[in-house]
This record gives C-alpha cells, structure tokens and sequence, in this order.
C-alpha cells in the first residue's frame, strides 16, 4: 500500500480566496477609525504604503514557494536557507500564534452575536460564560471536521465563505458613498493634518500592516496547490490586490460619510463608540438601517471564515514543525483523505485550553507577537536561495532580489518593532521556551539529525537589538529614541542583520539534502518540482 500523501485540489480561485479570508476578517469595521485618527484623510496613503509593503513580503514567499511548494511554509522555507534551529524557532512562534487565532476569532464572533445569544457572556458584559466557553469549543469543532474532510470541501466552503466575506463590506461601501460623501472632509484641516509622522503611524498603530499579514495563509497550504508555480505568486498578488480595494474603499466611504460636526475636537478625537465599530453608528445617524443587517452578518461570518482558514493552516504549520523535529512524528501523519488529521486535533485541543487559561487580551497579544517574526523567513531565504539553488528553475523570479528582499525585510523588521515593546519581549521569551521544547524533544527521540547552530548565529544579536530599540523606543516603550530615528535605526538594524543572516546560510549540499527529504510533487520525494506537472501533460 502507498503511503499517503497531500493532495493538490487548490486552484488559483480557491488559493486567492484563502488569501483574501485571511486578510478580510471583521477588522475592515474599525480599522478605517484607527487609521484615520492617526493620519487624517492622509489615510489613504497609509493603506497605500501598507499594501506595497506587505506585496513585496509576499513576493519573497511567492518565489521560494513555487519553486519548492511545501504544507507548512512559514516553518520550511526557512528550513531550506538555514537549517533547523533557526525553522524551529520561526515555525514555533509562528504555530503558537495559529493555535490561538481559531479561539480569538471564535470569541470575537461570539461578543459580536451576544446581541441575540446574550447566554455566551459573562455577566459583566465582558469575556466568555462558561457557557459561551463551551459554545466556543463547539465552533472551533466545526472548523476542525471542515478542514478534516479534504482540502477540496475545505477549499469550497471557504470560497463560499469569502464570497460573502467580499459582498457584505463592497455592499456597504457603496451604500455609504451615495448616503452622503462630504469632499470637504478630506481637506479638514488639511489632507494630511500630521504629516508623514501620521501616515506611517497609520501603517503601524492604525493596524493595516496588521490587516494584510493574512496573506500567510496562502503559503501555507502550498503543499495542496495545483500548479503553484503559476498559482502561488498569483493568489498572493490578486488577494492583496482586491483587499487593498475593499479597505481604501471602507477608508474613503467612511471619511466621506463623517457628519460636519463629527470634526469638531480633531481627527485623534474620532470615536464612534459603538459596538460594531463606525458603520454602524454612521448606519444610525444617515438612516440607512438596512446597512445593519449587512454589518451584524459580516460581524459573524469574517471571524468564522478567518478562524477556518487559521484552523487549516495551522495544521500544515504543525505537519512541518513534526517533519523538521520540533513535534513528535506522530503530527506528521496524514489521515486516509490526505489531512494532518492528529496535527487539528491536537490543535484544537491546546486552542480550546488557551480559551479557559487566558485572557482575550492575553490572546491577541500573544497572537500578534507570534506571528511577526515568520515574516522575516521569505526575505532572507529567498536571497540565500539564489546561490544555495542557483541552478534550480525557477518559473516565477523576483527582479532586483537583492533589493527587493532587504526592503522586505526592513518591512518585517519595522512590523515586529510596530507590535510594541511587550510584544517583542513576549516573542523572545517564547523563542527562548520554543528552543528548549525543540532540545528536549532531539533527546528524547534521540534525533541523529545535526543541529544547524552556526547558521543561526544571526538571530541573537538581531533579537537583542530589536528589543533594545523597541524598549526605548516610541512604540510602547520609553520614548527615549524619539519618532523618526526610531525608525532609522531600524532600518539600520535590518540592513545589518540581513547580511549577517546571509553569511550564516546552510551550504548548498545541505540544503539540496533537504529539499529532497521534503514530498513536493503528488506522490513523489523527488528534487524535481514539477513533476506532476509533467505527468499531466504526458498523459493529455
């Protein structure tokens, strides 16, 4: 009997969706507030900068991922480029953050319906009862046996899903342009009251790098794409592209349809005060109370559709996290339709824990500085990859890599220092927690497979320089560094850790080594990428 493999079922649609319902979640209802209290109607360029950004993040991901489409991406691209410690501890952080976005999205869903459930919250009107709580765990069942089913049922229901996801926030843009749109207040005082400080502030604080990293997802289940070569970078353009429409178009509705009055006390005045963010209390005060129903619906089915996504990738985080020695073997088992079944169920176990254990509070900022630092493993791989497998086709190629990939990565570095000081010093924590776990499990199993220390040597002293500048610095820590040198130094800090971690790549006989112990193709474990794509085309 042959051993059970991924299947590709995920075509371009189905791919860009998942990236698009990763990046579309319940945020488009306040975030246009966030960003506009921040940068004024200068917001806009905010959302501009941010989409470029979180593009050329992308972009790095695209190529190493359709040149090596792999489940898991976020834990084995780094793996490629620079061996196991340093994927072990980017595809940890990364996994600990997955684990607690199916909870946070499920709970957030709940406090949006508690309108009509009022059961599902505890008295004080904050947090899950523990009625809610068991609620909660029933929902995130749901997910689990979606994603158990097969990449292809998943695939469909989670189109579905976007489909509404898209129509809902299109549907209330365009009610809200034709309600009412003031041009004047995109000149009150001016169109950028707080100057480039405001803008970029925007981009950070204002929360829409934040809105975009969802794109991850995409990478992630690469492993299961048809044609990914041609359907990875694709996805990843087209769902950043049709985002950014949906939130500058959230952003102009919401600047436009701002009553005179609303301006009074500044942009940092804003503040709709409503539960279901300024929509709705706009929806109110123009009398469009249809708009409502659209509001209360996309409350509810974006962090389903969002906790869905999160659900599936994270079990293909974790197959990869087994493969790569940081989980038991056992994870890396696939279930008779091709699923990490044991990796969801796992999963789910430990995110069903974390809704007892923590605080939502807790969660987010645990989630948030997760995730971050995955964002660093597309900029520095696919640089070191292009001497490492510089004879390897590629069928989708980054122009200037050079470039590109160290804008990228000043990208994701500015993003980690954007989180804030507690956030950084969550991560190094949890870098540290994740390392000792990856140690403990090579003893226990008696992993004959060599450590990749020295190709992890750049980690450190970029960990400690980010956290020192994030510690003075503007964002949640002392403020000593004031704004604008703080993002210098930062960039500086990039530069310099993005050379250092390109010293400390694998060599390329390791690194073919790897590649070829990793499946890639439909039932092969060869080096050749495309080599279901050859089968198709022998036997058409």
């Amino acid at each position: 009997m042959s051993e059970i493999k991924l299947k590709r079922s995920i075509g371009l649609l189905g791919l860009t969706f998942v990236a698009i319902s990763g990046m579309l979640g319940s945020g488009w209802l306040f975030a246009p507030e966030l960003v506009a209290q921040n940068a004024g109607p200068a917001a806009l360029i905010s959302w501009v900068i941010g989409a470029v950004v979180v593009l050329l993040l992308a972009l790095t991901f695209a190529e190493v991922s359709a040149m090596l489409p792999v489940a898991g991406g976020l834990a084995q691209v780094p793996h490629f480029s620079h061996g196991n410690v340093v994927s072990s501890a980017m595809g940890w952080t990364a996994w600990v953050g997955y684990t607690l976005t199916a909870p946070i999205e499920v709970a957030a869903m709940l406090n949006y319906a508690s309108e009509w459930i009022p059961f599902v919250q505890n008295s004080s009107g904050k947090g899950l009862s523990p009625l809610g709580a068991v609620f909660a765990l029933g929902v995130m069942a749901v997910m689990v046996v979606i994603n158990a089913w097969g990449v292809a049922f998943f695939s469909r229901i989670n189109t579905g899903l976007t489909w509404i996801k898209i129509i809902i926030p299109t549907t209330i843009v365009i009610a809200f342009l034709f309600a009412r749109f003031e041009p004047s207040n995109f000149t009150t005082p001016t169109f950028s009251p707080f100057g480039w400080t405001g803008i970029l502030a925007g981009v950070s604080t204002g929360g829409v790098i934040f809105a975009f990293i969802g794109f991850r997802h995409a990478i992630d289940l690469a492993g299961e794409t048809i044609k990914p070569h041609r359907n990875i970078p694709l996805a990843l353009c087209l769902g950043i592209f049709f985002c950014f429409l949906i939130y500058a178009g959230a952003q102009i509705a919401y600047i436009g349809a701002l009553p005179p009055g609303a301006l009074e006390g500044g942009w940092k005045a804003l503040d709709a005060g409503h539960v279901y963010g300024p929509f709705a209390a706009l929806g109110y005060s123009l009398g469009i109370l249809w708009v409502m129903s659209f509001i209360y619906g996309g409350s509810i089915i974006a962090p389903f559709g969002g906790g869905l996504v999160a659900t599936g990738s994270n079990a293909r985080l974790a197959l990869a996290l087994a493969k790569n020695g940081q989980f038991p073997a056992f994870f890396s088992r696939l279930s008779p339709r091709g699923i990490p079944l044991n990796a969801l169920v796992m999963n789910w176990v430990i995110g069903s824990a974390m809704l007892f254990v923590l605080k939502f509070e807790d969660m987010l900022t645990l989630n948030a500085s997760s995730i971050v630092l995955s964002l660093t493993a597309g900029p520095l791989a696919v640089y070191a990859l292009r001497s490492q497998l510089a004879e390897r086709e590629r069928y989708f190629r980054i122009p200037a890599v050079a470039i590109v990939a160290q804008i990228a990565f000043i990208a994701a570095t500015m993003t980690l220092y954007w989180s804030g000081w507690k956030i950084v010093e969550v991560l190094i924590g949890l870098i540290a927690v994740g390392l000792v776990l990856f140690l403990t499990l090579r003893r226990i199993t008696d992993d004959p497979r060599p450590l990749d220390l020295k190709e992890a040597f750049w980690i450190p002293p970029y960990l400690l320089m980010l956290g020192c500048l994030s510690y003075f610095g503007h964002f949640g820590g002392t403020g000593l560094i004031p704004f604008g040198w703080d993002l210098l130094i930062a960039a500086g800090i990039s530069i310099l850790s993005f050379f250092h971690a390109y010293h400390c790549k694998l060599p390329a006989e390791k690194v073919r080594i790897y590649v070829s112990e990793v499946e890639i193709g439909r039932d092969d474990t060869t080096l050749e990428p495309y080599a279901y794509e050859k089968e198709e085309k022998d036997g058409s």
